[in-house]
């Protein structure tokens, strides 16, 4: 008789990511960000990144904040290092990005966006995209399995989704005015 084992379940909220060499499960749930579940095989080590906003912060109100894309892909990137990855054996599934605020032309929308800097950011740094669900106008649900590296993905209609869209409206008007905010400059002899 097989014993089964109960997987800790870890959820990754909006800006946050987290890497590991256990075997748990990231959880989260997605509208128009955009998850990147990155992996080494070959050394047992995963890691997942939720991303609000692509690209880079402004630079002039510096937030070094997971939320932007480029910050939580390379962070993600050395926190999966720092455990024992090696780059040469990184791949990578995306999710996300789909088109779930009205009003907004989709081509013009976060979604489009989050997916287009995360594909071409993975390109850049030669990670393999394996595979992704991006796009649509549907939020998901996702869970990323370590032990196995398998994803698993649950479609929820838009219309379903209200609190999962309201609080990425709320994070997106969070960071445009925390963007505006002047920064704080220490200068050094």
């Amino acid at each position: 008789m097989t014993e089964e084992v109960t997987k800790r379940i870890i959820h990754v909220s909006i800006g946050d990511l987290v890497a590991t060499r256990d075997h748990v499960i990231f959880q989260t749930v997605l509208g128009s960000c955009v998850s990147a579940c990155i992996y080494d095989m070959v050394h047992h080590v995963a890691g997942m990144n939720h991303i609000l906003l692509p690209g880079e912060v402004n630079y002039y109100a510096y937030d070094d904040s997971s939320r932007f894309g480029i910050n939580a892909m390379e962070k993600l990137i050395n926190e999966l290092l720092k455990i024992g990855a090696r780059r040469d054996c990184l791949k990578a599934k995306i999710f996300g990005g789909g088109h779930v605020l009205p009003g907004v032309p989709q081509e013009k929308g976060t979604g489009v966006k989050n997916v287009d800097f995360v594909t071409k950011f993975l390109s850049i740094d030669r990670i393999p995209l394996i595979s992704q669900s991006t796009g649509g106008t549907v939020t998901r649900r996702i869970l990323f399995h370590t032990d196995t590296f398998d994803v698993f993905v649950k479609r929820i209609p838009t219309s379903f989704a209200g609190n999962v869209i309201r609080d990425e409206e709320n994070f997106c008007q969070q960071a445009t005015e925390q963007i505006k905010k002047p920064g704080e400059v220490t200068l050094f002899d």
